[in-house]
């Protein structure tokens, strides 16, 4: 277990902040005790890379769901994974500097009223694929529960792994910890093994029927590349959360963490579905594995793999945002923040959505405006402020970012629609740059958020941290 690494700067920081607003939840004060070293931090993006959506995501860019040859479909998951790699580095240097999460880190950009807009937004998606996930998860075990004791109850195997779940993520990010540094050692065996069966068993239809294809550099190429980083982009918008929990360092060092965590492994897993999916046709894992692997011992592996995947993905990236949400708009404590978003799941109904139509639209519908957050969020703290955060201010309801920021909302609804009007599929990527110029427009040349910018906030005793 790493030492936990006490951060001076942010420890005084805290200690105003928390003096100066005794109602703020502990959790959502600035983090001065970091938690994952180098080492932990690249295995909980590892482990929490690795979900069913990458499977669907591989499967779909071949034939017979896609158009694109074994080749292309390998460099359209580089170019997307490597720019998210970059995205959560951008987002993510906010939190790591000032300990803040994606709730409070909004405030300056939305308001303290507005930034109930961006967070829920987030929140959504997080909860639909906890749901999907557990799903999925239960699937696996009643697949296993079949085959070694012919009991047969998806319903059953649902509730009992989403209570394991909740038992897991009621621990924080100590627990998140303990089970991505164990899950990710086991779901890369695990990968390993799936590949060897799949070149072993169907090495000629691959070559037939993905490889000596000739594929498509065109438009189909360019929207599987926005397609796999739309799979991603939800987890970019609250970064904060995470990198908050990160030993403070350089910016290089958190960029080969993202990198190594998100692009490697998830590529390989991208490339078992897509290699599957070319010989049997189909997405969903569960069949594809009790297709692909007869032999009882590797398809046990194989269902424990999926189990385990999910959990190190629902821990770590679906609980948390909508947990500090709960705790930003009703002053939950952490625990209770993580048990009442487990119950919430258990609505979600993800059977319903679990079908390759309703995946894929539920990933365009949501990142449309998913990326002009993002834009909003990266213009805001590297342009507007120039990384210069006033921290009384972020936790002030009453101070300069009390009540709607109209800016961030505005841009977020126009530029959305544009994505949307101009290619659904490529809105996300589209929303991007009409997001940046419409917010910096906005901020800089009218008055509509006049007293949002920093530039007339003049008081003593506001904290500016200056750039490194």
């Amino acid at each position: 277990m790493a030492k936990v690494q006490k951060n001076p700067d942010v420890a005084a920081r805290r200690k105003l902040v928390a003096d100066r607003f005794p109602e703020v939840p502990v959790g959502l004060l600035p983090k001065d005790e970091r938690l994952l070293d180098q080492i932990s931090y690249t295995n909980s993006w590892i482990g929490g890379s690795i979900y069913i959506g990458v499977f669907m995501v591989g499967s779909s860019l071949v034939p017979p769901n896609g158009p694109l040859n074994l080749f292309q479909a390998i460099l359209a998951l580089l170019i997307g994974l490597s720019c998210i790699a970059v995205a959560y580095n951008l987002n993510g240097a906010a939190g790591n500097r000032e300990g803040i999460p994606f709730v409070v880190q909004t405030r300056s950009c939305f308001g303290f009223v507005g930034s109930k807009f961006p967070v829920l937004i987030r929140a959504v998606p997080a909860l639909f694929w906890y749901g999907i996930q557990t799903w999925v998860g239960a699937s696996a075990l009643n697949a296993l529960s079949t085959r070694l004791f012919s009991f047969d109850n998806i319903w059953a195997w649902f509730v009992i792994f989403q209570f394991v779940q909740i038992a897991l993520s009621y621990f924080g990010f100590e627990g998140i910890k303990i089970v991505q540094n164990t899950g990710s050692i086991i779901i890369i065996l695990a990968l390993i093994g799936m590949f060897y069966v799949i070149i072993k068993e169907f090495g000629s239809e691959i070559g037939t029927n993905i490889i000596n294809i000739p594929g498509t550099w065109g438009y189909e190429f360019w929207a599987a590349v926005v397609t796999i980083i739309g799979v991603m982009t939800a987890m970019v918008l609250n970064l904060s959360d995470y990198t908050r929990e990160y030993h403070k360092g350089s910016g290089a060092k958190m960029f080969v963490a993202h990198w190594i965590g998100s692009v490697p492994v998830v590529m390989f897993m991208a490339l078992i579905g897509l290699l599957a999916a070319g010989v049997t046709g189909e997405w969903d894992p569960i069949v594809l594995f009790t297709n692909l692997l007869p032999n009882s011992g590797v398809l046990i592996v194989a269902l424990l793999f999926v189990v385990i995947a999910q959990v190190t993905t629902n821990v770590l990236l679906n609980v948390v945002p909508p947990t500090y949400i709960l705790m930003d708009l009703f002053g939950f404590s952490y625990k209770k923040g993580a048990l009442v978003t487990g119950f919430i799941v258990f609505l979600t109904m993800p059977w319903k959505i679990m079908n390759a139509g309703g995946f894929f639209f539920f990933i365009n519908a949501y990142s449309m405006f998913l990326g002009p957050i993002f834009a909003v969020m990266l213009t805001d703290y590297w342009i507007i402020r120039k990384r210069k955060y006033d921290l009384i201010e972020l936790y002030d309801k009453k101070g300069r970012y009390s009540g709607v920021n109209w800016a961030g909302i505005i841009t977020v609804i126009v530029a959305g629609a544009i994505g949307y009007l101009i290619d659904f599929k490529l809105a996300w990527a589209i929303s991007i740059p009409f997001g940046i110029v419409i917010y910096y427009v906005l901020m800089k040349y009218t008055k509509i958020a006049a007293k949002f910018l920093d530039d007339n906030i003049a008081s003593g005793e506001n904290i500016k941290t200056e750039a490194q």
